[in-house]
């Protein structure tokens, strides 16, 4: 009979611990917590956000945690223009030799078509799709020096699902979706990974429900908590080399899609 331990290792050899790894949207959400358990598991994180008192309250989180293997530090940019992207990774290079994961996850809610004017809407394409685009072609170049990496793009299963009244962030969420399977076919003899996960509802600042009304969510399985989507992160990180999860799912047990 094969210990726990020999099991444990054969099944998760690469298990994700000192590595480099930038977080994007890592101020708040889901971004927020999968910073703070990859850190915790003794990784070198980066987060960004838009906000100075978020990116303060997350790392004072951190700290919380008396975690003494991993690091967490961050900067405040927007993602939704080229200077943001040229800051953050300026900031990567200052602080890493190399990068070994990044986690696009910066993004806005928005609603139909309808609502809200020609730059609104420009804003959040710029944040949902391009600057998943940009950080990955600049990620990219730095992992091609060390012959490997991986990125995983959080999406949304309203790319699938398509629900009515959403059609802008539909169609970010639907072009972050192409965006992955493409950019795998590019960089796939590069040695880099591309993952997509595509969360249903989860509970984070980006609902438009309070707080309570979303604990009430979570606790009648009609909405995910970020910590679910962060453990999922790390189940498709911890993965062996010859091992690549193309996209993960996951639903609220009851929410009806």
């Amino acid at each position: 009979m094969k210990s726990n331990e020999f099991i444990f290792e054969k099944l998760f050899p690469d298990v994700i611990t000192g590595k480099n790894i930038l977080v994007t949207g890592g101020t708040t959400g889901i971004g927020r917590a999968t910073a703070l358990l990859l850190a915790s598991m003794g990784n070198n994180v980066i987060i960004c956000g838009r906000h100075e008192q978020e990116l303060e309250d997350t790392k004072d989180d951190f700290q919380k945690l008396n975690s003494n293997r991993g690091s967490l530090e961050g900067i405040t940019v927007d993602l939704g223009n080229e200077e943001g992207v040229v800051e953050l990774f300026s900031y990567v290079k200052y602080k890493f030799s190399n990068l070994h994961v990044l986690i696009n996850n910066a993004a806005l809610a928005f609603n139909g078509v309808e609502e809200g004017t020609y730059p609104e809407q420009e804003y959040v394409v710029k944040t949902n799709l391009l600057g998943y685009i940009a950080c990955s072609k600049e990620a990219i170049e730095l992992m091609k020096k060390a012959g490997r990496g991986h990125i995983v793009n959080v999406g949304s299963m309203s790319a699938d699902v398509r629900e009515e009244g959403s059609s802008v962030y539909v169609a970010t969420k639907a072009g972050v979706q192409a965006f992955s399977h493409s950019l795998r076919k590019e960089v796939n003899d590069k040695g880099i990974k591309i993952s997509l996960i595509e969360p249903g509802a989860t509970g984070t600042d980006m609902q438009p429900i309070p707080p309570e009304e979303q604990e009430q969510l979570e606790r009648k399985m009609e909405m995910l908590t970020a910590e679910d989507v962060a453990s999922a992160i790390v189940y498709i990180l911890s993965q062996p080399e010859r091992c690549d999860i193309l996209s993960i799912q996951l639903r609220p047990r009851q929410q009806k899609l």
